[in-house]
């Protein structure tokens, strides 16, 4: 069925996707895609989805600004998970729909936290370099199978990666301002505070939205219950976590190792960070697993007629 409805897409990714292209044109006959592979912000974002009805959106930011000169702009899906990049409350102003399913690539998220997990605790990045550099010596790391493992925020991705970790037999703490008791006695999961978190954690993983109850979440007080045995996985949203002084406490071994996929900056310039030794940084490439991308397209081309104010 094609629709009327002129429909623009800001992602580049998406735009790319001769899949996820070819499952929307066979819905709706009027697309513009994103085919200059354009980081659209301010202006040239307006200008791109203005004489749009619908828009599938991905890391643009849409506030009170966008919204404010798009009057026939009427539903915006989003593409990708997060939607800390949509201003809600000027989307409801405006009278304008969403269309978002959450969750969708958990899997891809879960496993590459699992990866970060395994890579770090058998010392793999920094193994891998000296080989690379012709220095061959035994490592001698820690098998992930019964590591404490601290979940911050037990959402999709986070119910996802506990049961995964049932394989590991790992005891699994879970600090979450929702109570999902159900889930937690179903999976052995116990519910702790954030700073016993923090304490008894052997890998804490961050699972949680950026907004302003998570921004700057782990402060250097908040890095300094961990253990210095302990590793600091963040594949979630840049800006919760001090990265500064999770920077002194890798240089200090006041803190094991951390992998982040993401950054408060992106890309990051804080070289320092990123060449040390036990820091395993990729470019946010949580979602970026194909089954993940399909995933994520379809539910935003789902979200185009299946939607609802925010």
């Amino acid at each position: 069925m094609n629709r009327a409805d002129r429909v623009a897409v800001t992602s580049r990714s998406f735009s790319r996707n001769p899949v996820l292209r070819k499952e929307l044109m066979e819905r709706y006959a009027q697309v513009t895609f994103n085919d200059a592979g354009l980081q659209l912000d301010g202006r040239q974002l307006i200008d791109f989805l203005r004489g749009h009805d619908k828009a599938i959106t991905a890391l643009e930011r849409i506030d009170e600004i966008v919204l404010a000169q798009l009057p026939e702009l009427k539903v915006i899906a989003k593409y990708g998970v997060g939607i800390d990049m949509i201003d809600l409350d000027a989307m409801r102003r405006h009278g304008k729909q969403l269309g978002w399913t959450g969750g969708v690539n958990r899997r891809s998220v879960s496993e590459l936290v699992i990866a970060f997990s395994i890579a770090l605790l058998r010392h793999v990045p920094m193994a891998n370099l000296e080989v690379r550099t012709g220095t061959w010596r035994q490592h001698v790391g820690n098998q992930l199978s019964g590591k404490t493992i601290g979940v911050i925020g037990c959402g999709h991705i986070g119910k996802d990666l506990v049961r995964l970790l049932q394989a590991f037999e790992c005891p699994i703490l879970a600090h979450d301002i929702r109570n999902y008791a159900d889930f937690y006695r179903e999976c052995g999961v116990e519910a702790v505070t954030l700073e016993e978190l923090l304490r008894r954690s052997d890998v804490v993983t961050l699972h949680v939205p950026l907004d302003g109850s998570t921004r700057n979440l782990l402060t250097a007080e908040r890095l300094a219950l961990m253990r210095p045995t302990a590793i600091l996985i963040n594949a979630a949203r840049g800006g919760m976590v001090d990265e500064a002084a999770l920077k002194s406490a890798l240089e200090d071994k006041r803190l094991a190792a951390a992998a982040f996929d993401v950054f408060a900056q992106e890309p990051p310039q804080d070289q320092g960070l990123l060449t040390l030794p036990n820091f395993l940084a990729t470019p946010h490439i949580g979602g970026s697993a194909v089954e993940a991308i399909l995933a994520m397209g379809r539910a935003a081309i789902d979200g185009l007629d299946a939607h609802e104010p925010p």
